[in-house]
Order: structure tokens, then C-alpha cells, then sequence
């Protein structure tokens, strides 16, 4: 093998290709893809030394680990063929890896007509079907925003009746819960007051609590 400065000088040619000599090896990386934080994601390492040659490549998760070995020795073999005479390799051993490769490839993807024909069928089976219930769910999205500004309009009322029930200052929900006591035999009733004055039960218990923590009422146990 010759230095290391031809074939990276050899190499510059392809384009995406970063080089690192350390010791006694050159480090060949090419990344394809970065993720969001700009890191590598998809990306292949070739080191060179004087007695070998290693191959180190990452795959997306959920892809063909077949294809992926097939692509990056391609490009591995592009990259032999341009160093040409600088890196020796066993061509029989390599050219049997090769093959072994894309028959592995080929083998992988391999399948009958009638396999093929049958999921296309039941692929276009539930495209059929699902343009049915997309049709459906369009008509219902149609009626659901007519309900929906139905809804709304009653909403703004509900939440004015709201408003308006929740106008009592304390001062006077006190004064009607000690009159409500004195009338029902020192007890009461919070359901029964709330759907009385239309008050909200939990405004009634906030005014309940206040009146126990300035002693204007005791608890019974």
C-alpha cells in the first residue's frame, strides 16, 4: 500500500468524504444525513491500515439492514476502484463477499407473482374501505359543526346564567346562610341551598368554610 496522502488525494475527488490519519490508519467517513441536533445519523467509516480494510456503517431504525449493507458496498467498491493500485485487496475474497451480498439482497426481496397480486389486492380492498369511511366521516364532521355551533351559542348562555349566579358579594351569601340556619333548626342542606338561591354548590361550601374560620359557625359532630 502507498502512503496515506495519495489516497486521500485520490479520494478528494468524491465529494462528502472526510479523512483522519492516526498511527498507522486512515480513518475514510462519509455522513449522509444529520438528525435534528446536527449530528450523524446515517453515515459509513472505512479505516485503512496497511494489512486491512474496515467497514463500520449505521442504519435507520425500521429499514432494510439487506439494502443498506448493499448500498454502502457499493460505495465501498466505488471507493476501491478509484484507489486503484494504493490499496491491494484480495479480489477473490471480496468479489465472493459481494456476491454473497446481493444474493442475500435478492433473496430478501424475492416473492411470487401471486404474493405480490394478493397484497396488492387486499391493499386496494382497504383503500376502497377507507375512502368509504373517510366519505362517512365527512358527512358527520358536516353535522358535528352544525351541533357543535349549536352547542356553542347554548354555552355562552349557560356561561352568562353562570355569571349572573355568581354575583352574590360574600357578605350577602353569608347573611342568606345564617337566615337559611335559623329557619332549618341551625343546619343546611348544601344541595338543597344551592338549587334554592341557584348558587353553585362549591360557592356555597367557599362561603360555608369562610364563616367556621371567623367563628361565625360551629361544626356539629
Amino acid at each position: 500500500m502507498t502512503s496515506f496522502d495519495e489516497i486521500k488525494q485520490k479520494l478528494s475527488s468524491i465529494p462528502f468524504y472526510a479523512f483522519q490519519a492516526t498511527g498507522e490508519k486512515l480513518e475514510i467517513a462519509r455522513v449522509e444525513s444529520r438528525n435534528i441536533h446536527k449530528k450523524p445519523f446515517l453515515f459509513y467509516i472505512v479505516v485503512v491500515s496497511q494489512s486491512s480494510l474496515q467497514l463500520t456503517y449505521s442504519i435507520v431504525p425500521g429499514s432494510s439492514d439487506r439494502l443498506r449493507r448493499a448500498t454502502v458496498i457499493k460505495d465501498l467498491a466505488s471507493m476501491l476502484s478509484i484507489m486503484g493500485n494504493s490499496f491491494q485487496i484480495d479480489e477473490s475474497k471480496f468479489l465472493q463477499y459481494v456476491d454473497s451480498v446481493l444474493d442475500n439482497l435478492i433473496n430478501g426481496m424475492s416473492q411470487s407473482y401471486s404474493t405480490l397480486f394478493n397484497k396488492y389486492d387486499s391493499l386496494l380492498n382497504q383503500y376502497v374501505e377507507i375512502k368509504r369511511l373517510m366519505h362517512e366521516l365527512e358527512q358527520s364532521n358536516r353535522n358535528l359543526t352544525i351541533q357543535t355551533s349549536q352547542l356553542s351559542e347554548d354555552n355562552k348562555s349557560i356561561t352568562e346564567q353562570l355569571k349572573s349566579l355568581q354575583t352574590y358579594s360574600d357578605e350577602s351569601l353569608m347573611a342568606m346562610v345564617q337566615d337559611w340556619i335559623e329557619v332549618h333548626n341551625s343546619s343546611i342542606d348544601v344541595g338543597e341551598f344551592s338549587k334554592t338561591y341557584k348558587v353553585p354548590e362549591p360557592r356555597v361550601e367557599q362561603i360555608l368554610d369562610k364563616m367556621v374560620s371567623l367563628g361565625f359557625l360551629e361544626l356539629k359532630s
